[in-house]
């Protein structure tokens, strides 16, 4: 497939042609696609092909792809930060860190909150942990339990420095940032308990009044 018509595919009505048109691209990489890779995901309806954007991008020097990635994240168009904070995660470079702004972290789109934590939690620099947990736990209870099970595992992700932050938010006034905090807490401690065990078990918890804290 040449260049013209891979850029062309990526605008195809057929989803297959699309797909074709990113493996293409991401094979024969040319910093001249990179605008229109970015653009692309921004309006891109199927996951597949976005995740081959995705993979084409990475595939583009850092130096060429960062710049345009981190004008993305502040779009006005969710999918366009969901997708960008997606990438810079794939991507890994952590020149990127300073972009993923407490905003983001908090931001009141469900996919693009779940995209920055994943990059959170991959890009954030040595020392600045314990920080950024304190900040995830400010989302503790938001959502329907895909959004919890995401928030859960970045801050798993991030290890014993999440601690005094669960602690505090299992005692919370909201039950459901306690039950999700107990949960988060369990997860740390054994990792192999999965996380609806861990949110009932939790949710019982806090039904009979405890907060798994000595009352």
């Amino acid at each position: 497939m040449t260049a013209m018509r891979a850029l062309q595919g990526l605008e195809d009505g057929r989803s297959s042609v699309r797909l074709r048109a990113a493996l293409a691209v991401g094979t024969t990489p040319d910093p001249l696609f990179v605008g229109k890779l970015v653009e692309r995901c921004a309006v891109e309806p199927e996951f597949f092909v976005r995740d081959m954007l995705t993979w084409a991008l990475t595939r583009h020097p850092v130096s060429v792809t960062l710049p345009e990635l981190l004008r993305e994240v502040r779009s006005e168009r969710a999918q366009a930060r969901s997708q960008a904070l997606h990438t810079l995660s794939k991507i890994g470079d952590r020149r990127a860190w300073p972009a993923i702004t407490r905003a983001l972290l908090c931001d009141a789109d469900d996919e693009v909150a779940r995209s920055a934590w994943r990059a959170a939690v991959v890009l954030v620099p040595d020392g600045e942990e314990s920080a950024l947990a304190a900040v995830l736990a400010t989302q503790l209870g938001r959502g329907e339990r895909e959004t919890q099970r995401s928030l859960s595992r970045a801050l798993v992700a991030l290890g014993g420095v999440i601690v005094p932050a669960l602690g505090a938010a299992a005692r919370a006034p909201d039950r459901h940032v306690r039950a999700h905090a107990l949960a988060t807490e369990r997860l740390l401690r054994e990792p192999d308990t999965g996380f609806e065990f861990a949110i009932e078990e939790a949710k019982r918890v806090v039904a009979l009044g405890g907060s798994g804290h000595g009352g």
